[in-house]
């Protein structure tokens, strides 16, 4: 790596732990305050309570009573007002934490919003090989969901970015993450539910067979069959040939005859073999072009994937890019076909 751009990556780094040491002072401070308005409600709960029983007592006559003293006669209204206010008052507090509630449950809604025109259509297949001529990220995410999703997408929140994750059903503890991923307004695409090789593609019929099974996953948690996939090794991939010569060369059209279409990348997290965040960072941070299909990996073991994602999404960010989910206007970047 030239020194320049290793300085300015240094740079990235130290504003991330700034920003990170920044954080986590807003987040004590918001703790404080909430503990401190939860004393302060507890408060005003106690003291309504103690002057209700306060009235109730007063109001009851005594046996030996047969007149009620003049005196508390007179400061029963007021108590009793002061009792009508505070009623009042944790009426109104009841009333807007249930108004943010609701304004919460909203924006959770509008974020995930009606993407079911993303379902697979053999009609409308995305085309669009061209760059939209805006410094635009889809950045990408295979082989999961699994312990790692989560992090990542806490780490997306972060920086208000979005993505596409490529799922599998390897880890069917983790399959809430597809739903999770898709309300926080995320893209699902199909990587297939084995990702083995061997198995996937044994013949077509296997390949779709598998296709289908992940797409039924994806189904029942977001309600329909997404369009965008990715062939597990890429489309470029040789391995393939181990168990079916040209079956690349036939599932390429093959999958987009049946309303899919198949996503490769043009840079790359290089997280595909271990490597150490260092690395990643120094091979992702070098894409140039206008429109980049950026893959990276949230599976399982994916540690390091983690660590680096921050300096890569604020690298770009400073570089005047924005990150974007896949959909059908995206640009569709395939790689030559080796099989």
């Amino acid at each position: 790596m030239d020194p320049e751009r290793e300085e300015e990556l240094r740079e990235i780094r130290e504003r991330r732990r700034e920003q990170e040491r920044r954080r986590k002072i807003k987040e004590h401070a918001v703790i404080t305050i909430v503990l401190l308005a939860v004393i302060a409600a507890g408060a005003v709960i106690y003291s309504g309570y103690h002057r209700t029983a306060s009235i109730a007592k007063s109001a009851s006559p005594s046996a030996s009573e047969g007149v009620a003293d003049a005196s508390s006669q007179q400061a029963e209204p007021a108590e009793e007002q002061q009792a009508e206010q505070d009623a009042a008052s944790s009426a109104s507090q009841e009333a807007q934490a249930e108004q943010n509630t609701a304004s919460l449950n909203q924006e959770q809604l509008s974020l995930a919003g009606d993407r079911s025109v993303f379902a697979v259509d053999p009609a409308n297949v995305p085309s669009d090989f061209d760059d939209n001529g805006e410094k635009t990220i889809y950045l990408t995410f295979d082989d999961g969901p699994s312990e790692n999703t989560r992090k990542v997408l806490d780490i997306l929140d972060q920086y208000n970015a979005k993505a596409t994750f490529f799922v599998t059903g390897l880890h069917q503890e983790y399959k809430d993450m597809i739903k999770e991923a898709y309300d926080r307004g995320h893209t699902i695409g199909l990587h297939t539910y084995s990702h083995n090789y061997a198995a996937v593609y044994q013949s077509e019929d296997a390949y779709f067979s598998d296709l289908d099974q992940i797409g039924q996953l994806v189904e029942s948690e977001i309600g329909y069959v997404p369009c965008f996939i990715r062939f597990p090794g890429g489309s470029s991939n040789t391995v393939s040939k181990k168990y079916t010569a040209g079956i690349m060369t036939q599932l390429s059209k093959d999958v987009t005859a049946k309303g899919y279409q198949y996503y490769d990348w043009n840079v790359s997290f290089g997280d595909g073999t271990t490597r150490t965040a260092e690395d990643i960072i120094s091979i992702a941070t070098g894409g140039t072009q206008t429109n980049i299909v950026m893959l990276a990996h949230d599976a399982s073991g994916k540690d390091t994937t983690v660590e680096a994602l921050p300096t890569v999404l604020q690298y770009y960010t400073d570089q005047g890019y924005v990150f974007k989910s896949i959909d059908r206007d995206s640009i569709v970047v395939h790689h030559g076909i080796n099989n």
